[in-house]
């Protein structure tokens, strides 16, 4: 039925567009729009809008803010001197939930991939490079993901940091809290013993 109503389609195509969404997520947000009041539709659009007008990356981390320079930056009570880098936006996220690092961050906004035609110069490498040569960071955290492309781009950082006198680390990955060891595979049990610390 759907399928017919040309406005309805279009809405649902606009939708699955978002990452992560397919087409039935789609059809459902499609429906649930047009159960908002004119007001409400009008208010989900402005957020849209606004939303998209507002949002700038932090001039110094490149992070997403809608401010002058994003609050963790704007923060005197961060660590200055040690830098996360991650690869966008949403691990900026994940990572201040745990509530524990209390330095810095650095926003990638992507990873090498050479196959998806993603070179360093498409990253934001080169600014993170102009913090570190200021002098003030004594310790680089490359928060990558541990895929290829993660794997890659924290290998090339490192080349990038070595002259700058800086300490380059990796997040410790290995075994998720409750799973069996049996189960695990080569890569994670490697990096779970890499990884391993005093108790």
């Amino acid at each position: 039925m759907a399928e017919y109503i040309e406005s309805l389609q279009h809405l649902a195509e606009e939708f699955g567009r978002l990452e992560g969404v397919g087409r039935k997520s789609a059809m459902r947000m499609a429906f649930s729009v047009l159960e908002f009041s004119d007001e409400e539709a009008a208010e989900f659009a402005q957020a849209v809008i606004d939303a998209k007008q507002k949002i700038h990356l932090c001039p110094i981390c490149q992070n997403l803010t809608d401010r002058d320079v994003c609050p963790i930056c704007a923060d005197l009570g961060r660590d200055r001197s040690v830098i996360c880098v991650v690869t966008d936006a949403k691990t900026v996220l994940a990572m201040e939930k745990v509530r524990e690092f209390r330095g810095v961050y650095h926003v990638l906004h992507g990873l090498i991939s050479p196959m998806n035609g993603v070179t360093p110069d498409h990253l934001k490498i080169k600014e993170l490079l102009e913090r570190v040569s200021e002098g003030e960071v004594r310790e680089v955290i490359v928060a990558t993901n541990p895929t290829v492309e993660g794997e890659a781009t924290a290998l090339y950082l490192s080349k990038l940091l070595k002259p700058f006198d800086v300490k380059v680390t990796r997040l410790a990955y290995g075994v998720p809290v409750g799973a069996d060891l049996e189960y695990a595979d080569e890569v994670t049990l490697f990096r779970a013993l890499e990884g391993r610390r005093e108790v």
